[in-house]
């Protein structure tokens, strides 16, 4: 596909006076993205802190109120490759900019939902249009930086903001259910997207294109199909049991449909998802990290969330702050290792070393009991975890963009956030699994009195902790394996700033 601009103005790269302004408008150009990435990354975690008050408040049952949880995720997981390659297709700021309108949109009919039906309404077109907003997003960074240095900088700050968005989400929800009210956690998406949307007006161009847009769609229905019972599959696993017949159902059906999808991209003449995309040792190795992270980190926001708030009695917005140090380490790495280390040692040993020192603190996690405190077993821990999952995720971010042509960044991006949804799903289901057998075997064999419930749910936790250290380690041994050990090249480049 042949993309053009508007070339009326001069080129900004023509005088030293244009190049600084240039330089300085992509920066800016990052600021808006990194605050429409935050705001799709922390609507995963801020709701669920507020769900009780809006359960409360609407009058649903506990069966119902995953919904408000699940409805987002199908919605999103399932459609984030069709959005990367609409993206592609019709041009990065409109899908983005479209996308940002519908998100804040949906945000506002969940913040005003006078019903069940309505909330849930709400999270789905949350979820559609942050499956068009996400890839954009990443797309554009992708064909914005193509300068080595500027790159790793750049994919270092959204890598941050990526990884710290679900620790943020937690906060923000405590802050705004405790001291506002929970429809709050849906109007504030309000604000973030209005700066976007005035950022890209003014700092993105406009697409032109000569040639009218083709779309995969056998590709498309089927991988979306695919994605949908995967995702449902693991949800519906975690509410039910894996011998389940509903989710045996989905979730042989997904993988049996994710093998159609890849037998279908090499038969037809415009692929949903090229699989020279996948097949690339560097971007392979990038999205499987990602995708390993998704599992892992689950384990870290919810059961330490259970801990923190069941076991040792914090608040909310305590809960939060407590998280604030594996925030603050995951974007000290983020922002250092992909420009000062990586060029150094290359991507194998910065993503292999990164899990096995996410897996120093996970493992550091196993050590929680009723008595033991913050700064001795939790804080430690959560630097450790920050500093290797921070250097690892940018490292990812900037790998799996990797050598891609302009017209296949979308789609390389959505691929990113894929990874990242459908680990997480895999994560929430399994560890979720593995933490109820632990509680149930603690108790089987003790009276069942207050102090033996309180240790069984400790039990449950330190178990999907273990389970998480493992598949870190089993991460940092696919690297070694799999990862080259080049520093990956940039994108192929593309005017993206209006002039």
């Amino acid at each position: 596909m042949t993309t053009t601009f508007d070339r009326g103005a001069p080129a900004p790269e023509k005088t030293d006076q244009g190049r600084r302004g240039s330089h300085a408008l992509r920066w800016w150009v990052l600021a808006v993205l990194g605050v429409a990435q935050l705001m799709v990354v922390l609507d995963a975690t801020v709701v669920n802190i507020a769900l009780p008050a809006a359960q409360r408040d609407l009058g649903f049952n506990d069966g119902d109120r995953q919904w408000v949880v699940t409805g987002y995720a199908l919605a999103f997981g399932s459609l984030l490759l069709l959005g990367g390659r609409l993206s592609d297709l019709f041009g990065r700021r409109n899908t983005f900019i479209i996308g940002l309108i519908g998100f804040a949109g949906a945000s506002a009919v969940g913040g005003a939902a006078t019903s069940f039906e309505m909330l849930v309404a709400a999270r789905v077109g949350q979820g559609v249009f942050g499956a068009l907003l996400a890839p954009a997003a990443l797309s554009l960074l992708t064909v914005t930086f193509t300068e080595p240095g500027e790159r790793a900088k750049a994919f270092g700050i959204f890598g941050a903001v990526a990884g710290a968005g679900g620790a943020i989400g937690l906060l923000l929800g405590g802050m705004l259910t405790e001291w506002a009210n929970w429809r709050w956690v849906m109007f504030v998406n309000l604000a973030f997207a209005a700066v976007a949307l005035i950022g890209a007006v003014l700092l993105l161009a406009k697409h032109v294109t000569t040639d009218r847009p083709k779309l995969d769609i056998p590709g498309t229905v089927v991988v979306t199909a695919a994605l949908f019972g995967i995702v449902y599959g693991f949800s519906h696993a975690e509410s039910t049991s894996w011998t389940n017949p509903v989710t045996l159902s989905f979730l042989i059906g997904g993988a049996v449909l994710l093998a159609v999808f890849a037998w279908l991209e090499t038969r037809v003449a415009h692929p949903l998802l090229p699989l020279r995309i996948v097949l690339d040792r560097t971007r392979g190795g990038s999205f499987l990290t990602v995708f390993i992270m998704g599992i892992g980190m689950f384990a870290i926001f919810l059961f330490l969330t259970y801990y923190m708030q069941l076991s040792m009695g914090y608040s909310p917005i305590k809960t939060g702050l407590a998280f604030l140090p594996m925030v603050a380490a995951m974007i000290v790495s983020s922002t250092t290792v992909p420009s000062l280390v990586l060029p150094k040692v290359g991507p194998k040993v910065v993503m292999a070393g990164g899990f096995l020192i996410a897996a120093g603190g996970m493992a550091w996690l196993t050590q929680i009991g009723l008595d033991t405190g913050y700064t001795s077993h939790i804080l430690p821990a959560l630097v450790l975890l920050g500093l290797g999952l921070g250097g690892a995720m940018s490292t990812a971010f900037q790998g799996a963009t990797s050598g891609v042509h302009h017209e296949d960044a979308g789609v390389a991006s959505a691929m990113i956030n894929t990874s990242q949804q459908v680990g997480g799903s895999i994560g929430t289901a399994l560890l979720s699994t593995i933490a109820a057998s632990a509680a149930t075997d603690y108790l089987s064999t003790r009276t069942p009195d207050p102090l033996t419930v309180a240790q069984s749910a400790v039990e449950s936790y330190t178990t999907s902790f273990w389970w998480a250290t493992a598949i870190f380690v089993v991460g940092a041994v696919i690297m070694a394996a799999l990862m080259p050990n080049t520093v990956p090249e940039p994108s192929e480049g593309e005017p993206v700033l209006a002039h």
